[in-house]
């Protein structure tokens, strides 16, 4: 029980990952749109591209935080699954249940895919095309 209890609490870790890059994500695509389309309206009338680049900027940290959290969880289950393993040859537990498909990675990777495409679309002015 007690790597059962491992998988998940770090299947916890990925998911605090995921809510942070996607509140990072989700705010700065936000500002970037706001400012960018307030001032093609004319509604602002800023000068700077500050606050664009600054949401630019928490896209790409959450991008960033992301990478790093998926390549962390991925590592973290490699060496468990590893010492699980060797304790099931040494006979020291029972091998009886198997690692299921991580749902929660999942979902990282599709977030990653998403914030991804919002890098794209603000950089490349895809939406606009």
């Amino acid at each position: 029980m007690s790597f059962q209890r491992t998988r998940l609490s770090a299947e916890r870790t990925l998911m605090s990952v995921i809510r942070t890059a996607l509140s990072l994500i989700g705010f700065g695509f936000t500002i970037f749109q706001v400012f960018s389309r307030g001032r093609e309206s004319g509604v602002l009338n800023i000068s700077t591209a500050a606050p664009s680049n600054f949401g630019m900027a928490l896209v790409m940290l959450g991008v960033l935080l992301l990478i790093v959290g998926i390549v962390y969880h991925i590592n973290f289950m490699r060496t468990l699954r590893a010492q699980r393993n060797a304790m099931v040859q040494h006979g020291l537990v029972h091998g009886e249940s198997g690692y299921p498909v991580s749902y929660t990675l999942l979902t990282a990777c599709a977030l990653l895919l998403i914030g991804l495409y919002a890098i794209v679309t603000m950089v490349f002015d895809v939406a606009r095309g």
